[in-house]
């Protein structure tokens, strides 16, 4: 991968992440993810790739966005096949729990 790309994909996954954690502890797992979600999104249309989702969010959770087959990206660059999961455990998200430890 190009360091660019790197570098953008860390601001893609930061931007979701933070705005997962506005909704840490308060209970609602769907707005949580729906938060992430929209963030990742956001941030993935900025990129300069020319992106198709190919595991996504949509098939899970009923989400509109991040499904399979959506383009992401500014169109222009690489052609990239991405799986996304804007929150690895929307419920313990939600709830305020610690991941386990593996």
């Amino acid at each position: 991968m190009k360091r660019e790309l790197a570098i953008e994909f860390s601001r893609v996954t930061e931007a979701a992440a933070l705005a997962g954690y506005k909704w840490l502890g308060r209970g609602d797992k769907n707005t949580a993810d729906g938060a992430a979600v929209n963030a990742m999104r956001i941030m993935l249309n900025l990129v300069n790739i020319d992106g198709t989702i190919v595991i996504g969010e949509g098939e899970i959770d009923e989400a509109p966005m991040l499904y399979i087959g959506e383009k992401v990206g500014t169109g222009k660059g690489d052609a990239v096949d991405i799986a996304v999961d804007p929150i690895e455990g929307t419920r313990m998200t939600a709830m305020g729990v610690p991941t386990p430890r593996r």
